[in-house]
C-alpha cells in the first residue's frame, strides 16, 4: 500500500530513494557490520551462533544509518567517519537487536524478516540471554567511546526503552487504550532510539545545543512516523513483503493507532467487535476488523498523523547546512511514510 500519492515536502529529496540514501554511507556501514561482528565474538559458542544467525537476518539498519547521515549532515566536512562514529552505530544497532529479541519473546513471535525468529530456533531464554548480552555490551563499548555525555544519552535511551515496554505490555488487550497513551509508548518503545541516533551523530561532531536538539527532533519524528507506518503495513501489506503475518498486532493484542482510531468511530456492532478482537488477542474476525477500520477511515487517520511527524522531521534540519547528507536525511523522512513494507 502506498500510503501517501503527494509528496510530504517539496524538496528534492522526492526524487532520492532509500537505496540512494544508504549508498552515501555505504563504506561506513560496512565499517559498522565488522565493528559488530568482532564485538559479537564471545567464548560461548551460543552467543556467537545466535549472534550470527541475527547478523545474517539483515535489514536496512536505519538507525545506524541515521546516525552516520547526521553525523555528516551537522558536519559536510566529516569524511570519512572516525571509529567513535562507526563505535556508536554499532551500539545503536546492538540495542535495537536486543529489543527485538524480547520482543519477539515477549510477544511469542515466530517470523521476523522472512524467516523464523531466533526464540522459535533457539529458545526463549536463549534469546533473552543473548538480549541481555548485547545490551550489556553495547554498554562496553559506550566506555571505549569515552564520552559521559554519550553515556547520559544512551542510558536513558535503554531506561526509556524499557519503560515503553512495560507500557505496551500494559496496553495489551485493552480496548480503552487513548491515542494519548499509545503515541506515549511508541515514543517511548520505539522512536527514542531513532532520536538518540540522530542526537548522537550530533554530539559526536561537536555540535552546539541548539543543533543537537534539533537533530534529536529530528529522529524522534522520524520514529514516530516510522511505527504509525508499521502500523498501517500490519493490516494492509503484503504477508511475504513484509515477512510477517497481516494482522499480528491484532493477535498479540496490541492496540495501535489504526485500531484505537477506528473504536473512537464506531457504534454498535462495529465497536463491539472491535474492543472484543483486542481482549481476545485473536486474528479470528480479521477480514471484519480490516472492514471497519477502513470505512471508517481509520488508515487514512493515521497515514495523516503519519505524515505530520515527517514533515516535522523536515522542518527540525532547517538549522543545518545544504548538503547531500541534509538531502538524505529528508527524504529518510520521506521513505518512512512513502515505504510498502
Amino acid at each position: 500500500m502506498t500510503i501517501s500519492s503527494t509528496p510530504i515536502s517539496d524538496s528534492s529529496a522526492q526524487n532520492t530513494d532509500i537505496t540512494s540514501v544508504i549508498d552515501l554511507v555505504a563504506q561506513d556501514m560496512a565499517d559498522v557490520t565488522k565493528t559488530i561482528g568482532e564485538n559479537l565474538n564471545s567464548d560461548v559458542a551460543l552467543i556467537n551462533q545466535l549472534g550470527a544467525y541475527i547478523v545474517q537476518a539483515g535489514g536496512k539498519r536505519l538507525r545506524p544509518v541515521a546516525l552516520l547521515l547526521a553525523a555528516k549532515a551537522t558536519n559536510p566536512d566529516n569524511t570519512p567517519s572516525d571509529k567513535n562514529q562507526i563505535l556508536l552505530a554499532a551500539i545503536i544497532e546492538f540495542i535495537h537487536t536486543a529489543t527485538l529479541l524480547h520482543d519477539d519473546v515477549v510477544d511469542e513471535s515466530e517470523m521476523r524478516r522472512g524467516r523464523e525468529t531466533a526464540n522459535e530456533v533457539f529458545g526463549n531464554a536463549a534469546s533473552v540471554l543473548v538480549g541481555d548480552y548485547l545490551y550489556s555490551r553495547s554498554f562496553q563499548m559506550m566506555v571505549d567511546v569515552g564520552s559521559m555525555r554519550v553515556m547520559e544519552i544512551l542510558s536513558r535511551t535503554t531506561n526509556q526503552i524499557a519503560e515503553g515496554e512495560v507500557m505496551q505490555l500494559i496496553n495489551c488487550g485493552s480496548a480503552d487504550t487513548t491515542e494519548q497513551q499509545y503515541m506515549e509508548t511508541i515514543q517511548s518503545k520505539t522512536a527514542i532510539l531513532f532520536e538518540a541516533a540522530t542526537q548522537l551523530g550530533a554530539v559526536i561532531t561537536k555540535q552546539a545545543s541548539h543543533v543537537e536538539q534539533a537533530m534529536a527532533n529530528y529522529g524522534l519524528h522520524l520514529g514516530t512516523a516510522f511505527q504509525l507506518v508499521d502500523d498501517i503495513l500490519d493490516y494492509t501489506a503484503d504477508a511475504q513483503a513484509m515477512g510477517k503475518n497481516v494482522g499480528d498486532d491484532l493477535a498479540e493484542g496490541k492496540p495501535t493507532l489504526p485500531l484505537i482510531n477506528a473504536i473512537e468511530r464506531s457504534t454498535g456492532r462495529d465497536k463491539t467487535l472491535l474492543q472484543e478482537a483486542i481482549t481476545n488477542a485473536s486474528r479470528e474476525n480479521l477480514d471484519a476488523v480490516l472492514a471497519i477500520i477502513e470505512k471508517t477511515g481509520s488508515l487514512a487517520y493515521t497515514a495523516r498523523i503519519a505524515r505530520e511527524q515527517a514533515k516535522l522531521a523536515q522542518s527540525a534540519l532547517e538549522p543545518l547546512p545544504d548538503s547531500k547528507y541534509k538531502t538524505a536525511l529528508l527524504a529518510l523522512a520521506e521513505f518512512s511514510v512513502e515505504r510498502t513494507f
